[in-house]
């Protein structure tokens, strides 16, 4: 499938629908990045979707979710630095 900058794409194996707002070519393969997700997906399991299909995300929704992934992830670092693995450590030679 030939991918432009503007197209409307849902990416197969999971659905996902997007707007192409990049088109790059690495190492032979086209890749296309979707503003659902700001993922780059092989073009090959691209295929023209429907605009009713397609859910703009707003910037406030994309700083929305950023932040609450770095909340969890500094709440999961948090809880790592509060964890006593001294009885899980081995004493002592075999």
């Amino acid at each position: 499938m030939n991918v432009n900058v503007g197209d409307i794409c849902k990416y197969m194996p999971t659905s996902t629908v997007g707007k192409v707002t990049d088109v790059r070519v690495k190492e032979g393969k086209e890749w296309a990045l979707l503003d659902f997700t700001n993922l780059y997906y092989d073009t090959k399991f691209l295929t023209p979707a429907d605009i009713s299909e397609y859910k703009e995300v707003s910037y406030k929704e994309r700083e929305r979710d950023r932040d609450q992934k770095m909340r969890a992830i500094a709440d999961v670092a948090k809880e790592a630095e509060d964890v006593n693995i001294d009885m899980f450590m081995p004493s002592g030679g075999g």
